[in-house]
């Protein structure tokens, strides 16, 4: 019933109500997600462990009001952001369209957020890095509009040092496509000097690079040897597309998945050849997409779009689809099935 009414009215401020409620209700979590099980889904990613491998993926909680909402919906990590260093409103109104039929948005919100002040309050209220967090907590990053493209990496930088101690793992966000200028930064240069800037060392927070999948497929391996010069963790693909065709913004659901595919293989293949980890995002609607990524190598993934339009039931289906593989192959773990999955 809340479905077709909520569709009927303006996508943002039906957003926004959500998070109002959500925010207030994370407890409802617990019998809307998935079940609690005995089923070991476990999952390595980076220095911390997901008990399920479906992520949450940035931009549903901008502001990291809704963690233990998602926490106790059973997602393996919630991705928070993006977060600037100043509080911005974003583009104008409207700037969040959907398309019911094809299960996908369009979005030109501009990293409207509250700023990293507010979330860093939010955030410090959560039960503490690594010691007691249930489940982890990535902080997305990114430049504030009115900082000059030269200096972006002091933004960066300061976000990074800021979070670092509060997030599980933090991402680098050079590839939304509402910023001007921004996904210049997935660039050689443009990385290297964020990259450099941020001083990583020995036992830093994770740190992952969100990466387009409008970008040359040919400048990947510069942005894999860049990442990996620098200490970073992994590679997350992909972000949001550009269809001329749909209206200024960027893309995500169905409308996206075989664009975000085709980055995502390769970025299996260089990222399995450096040493760093993945995590797959990009039009994600169903278990079956998310067992062909696993057979081609890939492990964590996160959903956004596909979890607006199906709700809870998609987390469910997930479990219950993965636990009947885990059977069939006679594995107990999520890593084993992975392994049997991924042979020869």
């Amino acid at each position: 019933m809340f479905k077709p009414i909520a569709f009927a009215m303006d996508a943002e401020k039906v957003h926004d109500l959500t998070i109002s409620i959500l925010s207030k209700n994370g407890h409802w979590g617990s019998f809307l997600g998935v079940s609690e099980s005995n089923t070991n889904f476990n999952l390595k990613v980076g220095n911390r462990t997901w008990s399920f491998p479906i992520g949450l993926a940035a931009g549903l909680d901008k502001n990291a009001q809704c963690y233990d909402f998602f926490d106790n919906l059973g997602f393996g990590a919630v991705e928070v952001g993006t977060v600037t260093p100043l509080a911005q409103t974003g583009n104008p109104k409207p700037r969040l369209f959907r398309y019911p039929k094809e299960e996908s948005l369009r979005n030109c919100m501009g990293f409207n957020n509250l700023g990293s002040d507010f979330m860093f309050e939010t955030v410090s209220r959560l039960p503490q890095y690594k010691e007691q967090r249930p489940t982890p907590l990535g902080v997305n990053i990114g430049k504030n509009k009115v900082t000059p493209d030269e200096i972006a990496h002091e933004d960066y930088r300061f976000l990074y040092e800021k979070f670092k101690g509060l997030a599980d793992y933090i991402v680098v966000n050079v590839s939304s496509p509402n910023t001007p200028g921004l996904r210049e930064h997935q660039s050689r240069d443009g990385l290297e000097m964020i990259l450099k800037s941020l001083e990583r060392r020995e036992g830093d927070v994770d740190l992952f690079v969100k990466i387009s999948p409008d970008m040359n497929i040919e400048s990947l391996p510069d942005v894999i040897e860049v990442a990996k010069k620098y200490h970073v963790t992994g590679i997350i693909g992909t972000n949001t597309t550009i269809m001329e065709d749909r209206g200024v913004g960027g893309i995500s659901g169905k409308l996206l998945f075989d664009k975000a595919r085709v980055m995502r293989k390769k970025c299996l293949e260089l990222t399995k050849e450096a040493g760093l980890e993945f995590i797959g995002v990009g039009g994600f609607s169903s278990f079956e997409e998310i067992l062909e990524y696993w057979k081609d190598g890939g492990r964590a993934v996160q959903i956004y779009s596909a979890f607006i339009f199906q709700g809870p039931d998609l987390l469910k289906d997930i479990e219950h689809k993965t636990k009947e593989l885990m059977d069939f192959h006679g594995v107990s773990t999520f890593e084993e099935l992975l392994e049997r999955l991924q042979e020869g």
